[in-house]
């Protein structure tokens, strides 16, 4: 019985002995080949090799990793799936291991239709990072028919208004990257530029709501970063396209790639002809001492062309050794004519005033961007690199305006010229180190940008007496402002199965100096800045949390600190303010993603800012005059709540969405009084897409865009709708589009209020609102892969941007 009870052990601890010998474990990263990111929510699917029967199947994590436990040995074969990826098939030849560890597994994206196998599910346009939310342009159908400013609607935490400025959770304090980099064609009006880009330039649009310590701290609600369409390996390949809009006019564009050897070459070209429309306004204003009121209303004619252009170029010296370059360049000129009268009125309603007023203007901007980056690597991991990066910028303003009176009643201000010469000269000089220890990430460097912007303006005043316009050396001054920004960052990245951690710390000092040449004044300003960063991500197998918190910096730029007067309406000057010194604002926030079937994003966030800028406006009541300008008046504080969507209901039929809900409190003190708004605001868009089977597809889409709160007052509000088709043709080489933008209304009023105890006014701007635009677009050439881009690259996000448009 002793034996037999021993042969049984025996036997048992024989079979356990055998069983871990035959139980696998299997595990990789599954890596985008293009864009050399881990691919999240990939299909990894394991079946018998001999049989063909299904094992076991998994989805990779939010950082492209999988695992299969618990396998039996035997003959294997493992499939990657990932719609709009060609499936990759791995056979495992040794099973006699425990643990077989595939390392990154490189999934290309697919160059042909499947003919043979029916394709489910949609590749998701949307994918949230521990640090940023990505939007995937180029699997956006849609794309095809829109400008790159149409597609900013679409991206989650993106708004646009009416006068198309871009907004990112309704804060115009961010900053607008194109591939990681400052770019000229964003410095001046981007609005401009995105407007004449077709989206099909575009390859993903990255909103980082945490920037890391790596980026510069300016842009109080954070970066969007442009990352253009680029392919290659040897061969070329491009798309050119031709498009009208009844408003926004003509225009064309080229985009191209070529890659021979070592050498590669990227690069696109575009001009847009702006339709010089004309359309009214109304300016009215209650002043409460003395009781009286201002009246304005006229008409104005814009039009306008611009011109730009890129090239990226790359060298591989070596696998360890890359040298890479940029240049870029835009030009751009924009007119307005504007024919207006206005009545100051008593209290009794009795004409105290009244002119009739022409303005001519012309507005010529320009700008360049030349950067060199070399990046070596190490044999020691390929995550391992050092980068030199040096960038100059230039870009130029040239602003004329020619105003003239007529039919004057008790008005004698003399016809004037005013001219204003303003730009910006930049040089960066950049170092940055990666260096990855296991799973964890670790960054550093340091950067210095030198920056010199200047301003010469001066008003010509028509003289009776000499029959000709002389300088008022009043309205006459120079002025540079040099700023100087020294920094270094170290940021630590910890990425665990379930987990990811990100956070660093930038220190940062800024050297300025003002000067105004024509009245021997000087302003100095030295200050440092501590900014802190962290993000986390804690993934699950279809969904993730995140948490972010960061510290950011608003910087005045030039437009805000330029003190040149504009007087093209005598009535309503603007002006900027040279004293104006940085805010700081901290930013929380928390999230939620589900990736199941489609996608879905749920966020909350909180912000708060002392000393912030805010856009003020006051009045003289002995010449009748409203007076904006910029002043560190006060605090924001702000509330929100962000719900996007995007989900496949057919194989054919998708629709997306996004809301976004805000509560802001704005307050501060100005000329002693103390001034305070609050409100909420916020904005929801809708869109579907049908896709029929014979190339056709359809994109019907509506939206809301309320007033936004601002110290003074609010500004205006809209409604949008629209349409388009497209059809594939010549083996989907080419692309033929036709859109309708607001088909129900010809014309949107843009109305912004300002309240003050002092006084009551109402702008309101009538724009050309329903359009039809039509865009065909061919694509020539065959080449697969990537140009190889830099890791890291200079990147000036720390001064004011967003822009506005004309």
């Amino acid at each position: 019985m002793k034996n037999l009870l021993w042969a049984v052990l025996l036997f048992l601890g024989l079979s356990s002995f055998v069983h871990a010998q035959t139980t696998l474990k299997i595990k990789g990263v599954v890596i985008d080949s293009a864009k050399n990111e881990p691919l999240s929510y990939g299909t990894v699917a394991l079946k018998n090799a001999k049989t063909g029967l299904p094992v076991k199947s998994v989805l990779t994590q939010a950082d492209g990793t999988f695992e299969l436990a618990n396998i039996k040995s035997q003959s294997l074969q493992l499939a990657l799936i990932s719609v709009g990826y060609q499936t990759k098939t791995i056979t495992l030849t040794d099973t006699t291991s425990a643990v077989i560890d595939l390392g990154k597994l490189l999934l290309s994206g697919a160059t042909h239709a499947l003919k043979e196998v029916a394709v489910t599910a949609t590749k998701p346009l949307m994918k949230q990072e521990v640090d940023r939310m990505s939007y995937d342009v180029q699997a956006d159908p849609e794309a095809k028919s829109l400008t790159a400013l149409d597609m900013m609607r679409k991206v989650p935490l993106l708004s646009v208004d009416g006068n198309n400025n871009i907004k990112l959770r309704g804060n115009d304090s961010y900053k607008i990257l194109v591939n990681g980099k400052e770019s000229a064609l964003m410095a001046r009006s981007p609005s401009d530029i995105l407007k004449a880009m077709p989206a099909t330039n575009i390859e993903r649009i990255e909103v980082i709501t945490t920037p890391p310590a790596r980026y510069d701290a300016e842009g109080l609600a954070g970066i969007i970063n442009i990352i253009t369409k680029k392919n290659g390996d040897q061969g070329y390949n491009g798309n050119i396209s031709a498009r009208y809009n009844s408003v926004y006019g003509p225009g064309i564009n080229l985009n191209a790639t070529a890659k021979q050897g070592k050498f590669g070459v990227n690069g696109y070209i575009g001009y847009n002809r702006r339709n010089t429309l004309s359309t009214g306004f109304e300016n009215s204003s209650v002043f409460n001492s003395p009781a009286s009121s201002l009246l304005q209303n006229g008409t104005r004619a814009n039009g306008g062309n611009n011109t730009y252009g890129t090239a990226e170029l790359s060298y591989e010296i070596d696998s360890l050794n890359l040298l890479t370059g940029s240049f870029s360049n835009y030009y751009g000129n924009y007119t307005q004519d504007m024919s207006q009268q206005t009545l100051l009125l008593t209290g009794n309603n009795l004409v105290n005033q009244s002119y009739m007023q022409n303005n001519n203007g012309d507005n010529d901007y320009s700008g360049l961007d030349a950067s060199i980056n070399y990046q070596l690597g190490f044999k020691r991991s390929k995550q391992q690199l050092l980068t030199f990066s040096y960038k100059y910028s230039n870009s130029k303003n040239k602003q004329f305006t020619d105003v003239m009176f007529d039919d004057r009643n008790n008005y004698n201000q003399s016809n004037y010229q005013q001219h204003n010469n303003s730009g910006n000269r930049e040089h960066t000089l950049q170092l940055d180190y990666a260096h990855p220890v296991k799973k964890l990430s670790i960054e550093a460097g340091g950067k210095a940008i030198l920056r010199n912007n200047f301003s010469s303006f001066y008003n010509d005043v028509y003289s009776n007496n000499a029959q000709t316009y002389i300088t008022d050396p009043t309205q006459t001054n120079d002025f540079k402002y040099i700023q100087d920004v020294i920094s270094v960052y170290n940021t630590y990245q910890l990425k665990l199965e379930k987990w990811a951690f990100k956070g660093g710390l930038r220190l940062e000092h800024t050297y300025t100096d003002a000067d105004f040449t024509s009245t021997a004044t000087k302003i100095n300003q030295n200050y440092n800045n501590l900014v802190p960063s962290l993000s986390v991500q804690r993934s699950f197998k279809t969904s993730s949390f995140t948490f972010g918190f960061s510290q950011r910096i608003q910087r005045p730029g030039i437009w805000q600190l330029n003190p040149f007067v504009d007087r093209s309406n005598p009535k309503y000057l603007n002006q900027g303010n040279p004293n104006l010194r940085p805010a700081t604002t901290n930013n929380f926030e928390l999230g939620y993603s589900n990736f199941a079937k489609g996608s879905l994003n749920i966020s909350t966030n909180y912000s708060f800012s002392k000393n912030s800028a805010q856009s003020v406006t006051t009045f003289n009541p002995i010449d009748t005059v409203t007076t904006t300008t910029y002043l560190n008046a006060g605090s924001r504080r702000a509330w929100g709540l962000d719900v996007s969507f995007n989900y496949p209901i057919t194989q054919k039929l998708s629709v997306n969405a996004n809301v976004e809900a805000l509560r802001v409190w704005i307050r501060g003190t100005y000329n002693g009084d103390f001034v305070a708004n609050h409100g909420y605001q916020g904005y929801g868009s809708a869109y579907a897409s049908y896709k029929f089977s014979n190339g056709y597809r359809l994109n019907i889409n509506t939206g809301y865009y309320s007033r936004f709160v601002l110290l003074q007052g609010v500004d205006n509000y809209y409604f949008s709708t629209g349409a388009s088709a497209s059809k594939d043709f010549w083996k989907n080489k080419a692309t033929i589009n036709l859109a309708v933008g607001n088909p129900f209304k010809k014309y949107n009023k843009n109305d912004y209020i300002t309240r003050t105890n002092d006084f009551y006014t109402t702008s309101k701007n009538y724009n050309y609102y329903r359009n039809i635009s039509v865009n065909f677009t061919y694509k020539f050439g065959k080449l697969n892969g990537n140009i190889k881009r830099n890791e890291k690259s200079i990147q000036n996000d720390d001064v004011s941007g967003g822009g506005n448009s004309h």
